[in-house]
């Protein structure tokens, strides 16, 4: 399945904003600051941002553990449940918009909302089309033992297993033929 450019942005919002969390085997917050914030809102190519604040920061870094379990859960109605409630702490205005060279996409957040307005009603509504085409399960964490970051998997044939092929499944892969190599004696 493909998702439309606007959906598989939010998506990648939404899984680089619950990766900024700390986790079990990463206890680093990359999103403890306002300037963290700022770097987040640019890379992730949001539009119109007004000024930043400290009050923006915490109500972002306050949506991070409501997004987290959508990629642990396995039943598509409880990932169902968590996405309704998600939704509802949001002021949804869906309007259409081509601004930045992209084509004609809808915005499901009001002009002007904040920036944790914005993220929620925008990758709510992303995780709900996901469950909504069937496809919760391209929804999860990074496959490698000492990594925990959640992904989304693209692929066509839902075959992605870790967040970064350059990092986690590269590190794997290199581990696995070590040892083969130990293994025969090499």
């Amino acid at each position: 399945m493909t998702f439309s450019h606007d959906t598989e942005q939010a998506l990648g919002t939404l899984v680089r904003l619950v990766n900024t969390m700390p986790g079990p085997n990463s206890q680093v917050d990359s999103l403890e600051t306002l300037e963290e914030l700022e770097k987040f809102v640019q890379e992730r190519e949001f539009s119109a941002v007004d000024t930043l604040s400290e009050k923006d920061l915490a109500e972002v870094r306050d949506l991070r553990p409501l997004f987290a379990p959508v990629f642990t859960t396995d039943s598509d109605a409880a990932a169902a449940t968590m996405i309704n409630a998600i939704i509802a702490r949001g002021t949804s205005t869906p309007r259409l918009t081509n601004h930045d060279g992209h084509p004609w996409h809808i915005h499901y957040s009001r002009a002007g909302a904040s920036m944790a307005c914005r993220i929620t009603v925008e990758c709510g509504i992303a995780l709900a089309q996901v469950v909504s085409a069937g496809e919760r399960e391209r929804l999860r964490r990074c496959e490698a033992p000492d990594c925990d970051d959640a992904l989304i998997d693209l692929s066509r044939n839902r075959s992605k297993r870790y967040c970064d092929a350059r990092t986690c499944g590269n590190r794997l892969h290199v581990a696995a033929y070590r040892e083969r190599r130990k293994a025969s004696g090499e």
